[in-house]
């Protein structure tokens, strides 16, 4: 237990103070478990390269798949289209409602830090147009895109929760919808009504300069392309659920590899093609993607190294048996060890897949729903930003905000996220 924590301490050490790459700090945190566990000197290098192998090798084409699939929904249009749908169709009296379930299906495809360049300038525009406080209309958006982020599949650190656990990507993604809507709802519209005399002054710099709207695709085709993968393997899940002779049957039709790979193909033929574009330009969108999300995956290859050190040390199992002893339900203390890491380190991406490598063992010795360790650790992860989490200063600075400001408002938000994310977990595990 003692090698543990100190190697979970030199690896905040590292990338907290140190700013040392992660996948780096990572590699040299096992190689320090592995030396204090007393594992052999030739077996070391092995046992993280194994790691890093298993866990990539499981998770690299959906994580990449969803990054290409949420560019393309974000460089068409089809992000923004929704957007201007949900406002118009909603109208102004309830654009806070509008700007909760576009950041959410948004959120579905779109990784966090582009959804959140994606959507400023809508934002602003819309505050320009309507003399609406910035922080309170964004907010209920930034919070869709937040929980998304840290949920729901095939998000990163879901994703590879999902892997690290054992869980059921499919199960995974609908007790997340259960749990993400009513914490929405709270650190969402609700919360945003208390923002309400926060003055930002955005500069100038970032409201942008959107594509027209006669640019834009259908609201049919922006829809139905972003929600697609959800659908797929919301249907899949349900259809198995209610009949489970059909699960080997539909076992191809329902592999995260394979629904991402058909929605990323009909959104080129949907969104790209069929919309005039040429193969090689929608190309070049998935080219940029991948170049995007590879630091990503060097952080979840990392975390492999480490877990796979604590597995194969035996570590692991004691770890479980000791934490599972301790009074306190076990998806409640993976929630305390995701906050404690994400407090330390910022990235809730980090504080997701390391959690896993601590509290998976509890999974096996506890009994506990996978699925639902996998809510419980995206809970904690979303903790409290503060001023080392890079998306803290993207608030800030984008929205001109004060640090007290910034703190009443974004910090508030994830917190509210991470509190009543677990509450929802815990009450959804009296039923499932």
């Amino acid at each position: 237990m003692f090698a543990v924590l100190l190697a979970v301490g030199l690896l905040t050490i590292m990338i907290a103070w140190g700013k040392v790459q992660p996948l780096l700090a990572f590699v040299v945190a096992a190689m320090a478990a592995a030396l204090m566990l007393g594992m052999p000197l030739a077996k070391i290098p092995g046992v993280i390269e194994k790691g890093i192998g298993d866990l990539l090798g499981s998770l690299v084409v959906v994580i990449c798949l969803g990054a290409v699939f949420g560019k393309l929904i974000a460089d068409t249009g089809a992000a923004r289209r929704i957007a201007i749908s949900l406002i118009d169709t909603l109208g102004p009296n309830r654009m806070p409602v509008a700007m909760t379930v576009t950041g959410f299906v948004v959120g579905l495809p779109l990784y966090y830090n582009v959804g959140f360049v994606l959507m400023i300038p809508l934002i602003f525009s819309l505050v320009y147009q309507s003399g609406r406080p910035a922080v309170a209309l964004g907010m209920p958006l930034l919070a869709g895109l937040s929980i998304a982020h840290g949920f729901l599949p095939p998000h990163p650190s879901p994703t590879a929760l999902v892997a690290a656990v054992h869980a059921d990507l499919g199960k995974t993604l609908l007790y997340g919808l259960v749990v993400a809507i009513p914490t929405l709802i709270i650190a969402g519209p609700v919360f945003a009504m208390t923002l309400r005399k926060i003055q930002a002054q955005p500069a100038a710099i970032f409201r942008g300069e959107p594509k027209p709207v006669h640019e834009l695709p259908s609201a049919f085709a922006s829809f139905f392309t972003a929600l697609l993968p959800v659908l797929l393997l919301g249907a899949s899940t349900l259809v198995t659920l209610l009949r489970p002779e059909l699960a080997q049957p539909l076992a191809f039709l329902s592999s995260p590899l394979v629904v991402m790979l058909v929605s990323y193909v009909v959104a080129i033929f949907l969104l790209g093609i069929g919309r005039g574009q040429t193969l090689p330009q929608v190309m070049g969108s998935a080219q940029e993607a991948l170049r995007e999300i590879a630091p990503i995956l060097l952080i979840i290859a990392g975390a492999g190294g480490l877990k796979q050190v604590l597995t194969e040390s035996g570590i692991s199992a004691q770890l479980g048996t000791q934490l599972a002893s301790l009074p306190v339900p076990p998806l409640l203390l993976a929630w305390a060890v995701a906050t404690l890491i994400r407090v330390c380190l910022g990235s809730a991406t980090v504080a997701g897949v390391t959690a896993a490598g601590v509290v998976g063992p509890l999974v096996q010795v506890s009994g506990v729903n996978p699925n639902l360790m996998v809510l419980a650790v995206g809970a904690g992860s979303l903790m409290f930003s503060h001023v080392n989490d890079s998306a803290f200063w993207m608030f800030k600075e984008y929205f001109g905000l004060s640090l007290r400001d910034t703190f009443r408002s974004w910090t508030m938000m994830e917190t509210l996220v991470g509190i009543f994310g677990i509450i929802f977990v815990l009450l959804l595990s009296l039923f499932v």
